[in-house]
């Protein structure tokens, strides 16, 4: 049975360097230093949560029901891939999702109307 490859040392958590590369087909060795890709580091978790995401195409909704998640959480596990990453995230200009809310209550409640909910939340971009 083959064993995952670790990015980190479960001793001391830091960045595991490799060293040795062999080839089952022709039995060759390689030695040197290796650089592991940088989604080795990402932890067990962080990569079947990723797993999902690509599996969702990015659908936030689709992400929280094959988790069984909320969606405060699949933000928070994807803000933590992308940092471990070491990604910038895409700074977000459009309104928050509260704000959204906000209004949307508002024009479920009467106090705006539909035009009025559709030009601030265009506004909000």
């Amino acid at each position: 049975m083959k064993k995952e490859v670790l990015g980190l040392c479960p001793v001391c958590g830091a960045k595991l360097e490799v060293t040795n590369l062999h080839c089952s087909e022709c039995d060759i060795d390689i030695k040197g230093r290796f650089d592991l890709c940088k989604f080795c580091y990402l932890t067990k978790e962080q990569r079947e949560f990723l797993e999902v995401f690509i599996k969702c195409r990015g659908n936030i909704k689709d992400v929280e029901r094959e988790l069984g998640i909320s969606y405060p959480t699949v933000k928070n596990r994807l803000e933590n891939v992308i940092a471990t990453l070491g990604l910038d995230a895409v700074p977000n200009t459009s309104l928050n999702d509260s704000k959204r809310m906000e209004i949307l209550d508002k024009l479920d409640r009467g106090e705006i109307s539909a035009s009025e909910a559709i030009r601030l939340l265009k506004d909000g971009r």
